[in-house]
């Protein structure tokens, strides 16, 4: 699934200058990486990433020796274990009393959704979710049928996934590894999570991003202490030559974190002596729209503007005059920071049409921004082919590496 040769330079002659120089700047620091022997990793939001198609091409990327580490959300995560788009089905309950369901529990306008399944599908889920009556009502009721990520707030596929996160958290602390790479033993292999286990690749949940997708969330909270998250966070990013940001929030408390030492706080965590890593000399680039980062990136390289503000312990808001989030500092200051001022469902069909250039790879899925007809053609496909994880599989993949674990006095 690939856009055309001809829409891709569409969008790349619709992106600013800047943004095409640094996307092109960062397409030969990756081919230049792997060139090398170094790794890429990618760090990503939500919500956008799922929705233009961002999640299924780094899945490729991974297939393809491109990305070799993953750090995400909990929403992505449970996104992805329910196949990362679907189409539901949304009705007001509140006007239908006669569906019996409870209005305290129903979100903002009232609304219920239900996921629309195959015939092949739902004989798939009957034996293992109550309910199928009131989805046969909901099924006949006047409504809008719309595509979104994947689960999340529709039955069955919402309480399948929470259900199936809180069994993954067991079988994760009887293999010794993140929630996530379980439950990827059982996803599609065009998901990130099912990418990164076929691929023995981290795919991993950030800290700040723990919160989301309800209780997998709270699942991939539970599966692992906040500090073995931490140093496998910081151990995936010690791979990464580049590091590609791609429409996230709270990116600084991502990659500098505890055990940083350069915009960091490892200082102390290497006075203790325990593990550290440093972001010098490494690439970060960031696909964001907010024009302030590139503003603060432009003041840093005219005038260090950013790092007086740090060096003399000055507000950096006044100083810059510009509103200052938290992550803008340390990558301001990072010699080999790229911002890209773009939407991600135009940048990133434009980066990897540059990586097949540079790298002689040959992608078998591109994404196409939403709302482009390319678009709509690949929410479509990624809705009828990327499948909810298959929880026997799972299972079985989880019981086989606990086994291994259990027989080795080496780390499976």
């Amino acid at each position: 699934m690939k856009p055309s040769k001809t829409s891709i330079a569409a969008w790349e002659g619709s992106l600013p200058a800047l943004a095409r120089e640094h996307l092109r700047a960062a397409a030969d620091r990756i081919a230049a990486a792997k060139q090398r022997g170094e790794g890429v990793v990618v760090a990503t939001g939500s919500g956008p990433n799922i929705h233009e198609g961002t999640t299924t091409l780094i899945a490729e990327l991974i297939h393809k020796g491109v990305v070799d580490g993953v750090l995400t959300s909990s929403a992505v995560v449970a996104h992805e274990m329910a196949g990362t788009l679907d189409r539901v089905k949304r009705v007001v309950a509140s006007k239908h009393p006669e569906l019996g369901l409870p209005s305290a529990i129903l979100p903002r306008g009232g609304v219920f959704e239900i996921t629309i399944l195959s015939d092949e599908d739902r004989a798939r889920h009957e034996g293992q979710e109550q309910g199928w009556d009131l989805y046969d009502r909901i099924r006949e009721l006047p409504g809008d049928v719309i595509m979104k990520a994947a689960g999340n707030m529709a039955w069955p596929m919402g309480p399948r996934i929470e259900r199936l996160a809180r069994e993954a958290e067991t079988l994760a602390k009887e293999c010794g590894l993140p929630l996530e790479h379980v439950v990827g033993f059982g996803a599609d292999p065009r998901t990130m999570i099912g990418a990164g286990a076929l691929c023995n690749r981290p795919v991993l949940v950030s800290i700040p991003q723990l919160v989301g997708g309800g209780a997998v969330g709270l699942a991939v909270g539970d599966a692992c202490s906040i500090t073995q998250r931490a140093r496998l966070v910081a151990e995936t990013l010690s791979r990464g030559a580049v590091i590609v940001e791609s429409a996230i929030a709270l990116s600084q408390e991502i990659h500098d974190g505890p055990y940083e030492t350069y915009t960091g706080h490892g200082i102390w965590s290497g006075w203790q002596r325990d593990y550290t890593y440093s972001l010098e000399g490494r690439t970060i680039v960031r696909i964001d729209l907010d024009p302030n980062l590139e503003q603060a990136w432009l003041q840093e390289r005219q005038g260090s503007q950013v790092q007086q503000a740090v060096d003399r312990g000055l507000p950096k808001t006044k100083l810059t005059g510009i509103p200052f989030r938290m992550e803008m500092s340390g990558f301001a200051r990072l010699e080999g920071s790229l911002p890209v001022t773009a939407d991600i469902g135009v940048a990133w069909p434009v980066l990897a049409s540059y990586l097949e250039q540079r790298l002689g790879v040959d992608l078998d899925f591109i994404p196409a921004p939403q709302e482009s007809p390319e678009g709509k053609q690949m929410r479509d496909w990624i809705a009828d082919n990327v499948r909810p994880l298959d929880e026997a599989r799972m299972r079985e993949a989880a019981r086989k590496w606990a086994a291994r674990r259990a027989e080795s006095t080496e780390p499976v």
